[in-house]
């Protein structure tokens, strides 16, 4: 079987290269197509081909603000135009993520199509509306869990198009041969370590998490992430807090990943909205005590694996308190543990997920 996985825009590019070597390994002829990934290294190939198909000029130039989006635009038909050519060579194309939904969902490859939500429905009726366009034009709809699967028939699309195949846990960080050390005001740190990763965008609740991190004494927590919100406010509610808060704002690269992880006690997403988060999948890779908000397929990793410890929504006495009691509870923490090493070995391994994921081509190519 022939598969193109497609990301445009690069958008999650651990995830896109993490699903293509599982499909190759299960015994498919996998290609990626996708642009230049501009913030650091990415996983080699393994099997798989990768074809940078978009945004050449753009990715090229390094531009930054509305000249990088108005050059982007121009160059973004004719990349799916190119698209439709490129796709000939498929027996399936499984679409990651869509740049300009209302104007791609007529340029989409005549091909079978997958499309994979990673992201929450939008709540007006106007958005859902476009939405639903969107992904009518597919032949499978793909969720990461069962909440986003019950969403996804509400919208009104036919529920044997949607499938639920889970997101998978990042073990590959866990064996990388040349990791790098963690930043050399980082090492020496004695105590726990609570660990928020990722993006640095208001609604994964940062400020929550500082809120609740106020009165904790004997940690650390690290805010490690590229900020795309201004972090003066952050840094503010930081310096009220009793113990030492640290932010490293910059983008990660895979390499400097492991030493993060490896280092926190506690990895935590206060998250107020989302759908998945490949920061819990990183942290369920490295077995990692987790504490989560309650939100979109957190709740089922938390529910049917316990490998979350859960909180509700915007919760910060909550948060507070699940926090310290996980701090002063080993135990509690070594169990979290375990269950997320044994989550990560089980149904969010990529072999399972890529058999999981060719039983939805298979059941969308012709007779």
């Amino acid at each position: 079987m022939r598969v193109q996985v497609v990301d445009p825009p690069a958008f999650t590019p651990p995830y896109d290269r993490a699903l293509c070597a599982a499909l190759a390994d299960a015994g498919a002829e996998v290609e990626l197509v996708t642009s230049r990934f501009e913030y650091g290294p990415v996983a080699e190939p393994q099997d798989y081909s990768v074809t940078e198909l978009f945004y050449s000029r753009s990715t090229r130039r390094r531009l930054r603000g509305q000249a990088r989006r108005g050059l982007r635009l121009a160059e973004h038909v004719p990349g799916m135009r190119r698209l439709r050519a490129h796709a000939l060579a498929a027996d399936v194309v499984h679409l990651q993520w869509l740049s300009v939904p209302d104007l791609d969902r007529f340029l989409l490859p005549k091909h079978p199509r997958a499309f994979t939500v990673h992201y929450p429905l939008p709540a007006s009726s106007s958005a859902r509306a476009r939405q639903r366009a969107l992904l009518a034009r597919m032949d499978a709809v793909i969720a990461h869990s069962e909440y986003a699967a019950a969403d996804l028939r509400d919208l009104g699309l036919e529920p044997t198009r949607v499938h639920r195949v889970p997101h998978g846990a990042f073990e590959h960080l866990t064996r990388q041969a040349a990791g790098r050390p963690l930043p050399e005001e980082l090492r020496d740190v004695e105590g726990p370590v609570i660990l928020f990763f990722g993006l640095i965008r208001r609604y994964k609740g940062v400020d929550l998490l500082l809120e609740a991190f106020r009165e904790l004494t004997d940690a650390e927590l690290w805010i490690v992430g590229m900020p795309r919100m201004d972090l003066a406010p952050l840094r503010a509610l930081a310096g009220r807090c009793r113990s030492t808060v640290r932010f490293v704002d910059r983008f990660i690269t895979d390499p400097e990943i492991p030493a993060y992880f490896r280092r926190a006690d506690v990895v935590v997403l206060p998250y107020r909205e989302i759908e998945q988060s490949g920061v819990l999948y990183t942290a369920l890779a490295f077995g990692k005590p987790i504490v989560a908000s309650a939100v979109g397929g957190f709740t089922e990793v938390g529910e049917r694996d316990r490998a979350v410890r859960l909180v509700p929504r915007g919760d910060r006495d909550a948060l507070a308190a699940a926090l310290g009691e996980l701090l002063a509870e080993p135990e509690q923490r070594e169990d979290l543990a375990a269950a997320a090493r044994a989550a990560a070995d089980g149904q969010y391994s990529w072999p399972a997920i890529a058999e999981r994921t060719l039983d939805v081509y298979r059941g969308i190519l012709p007779a």
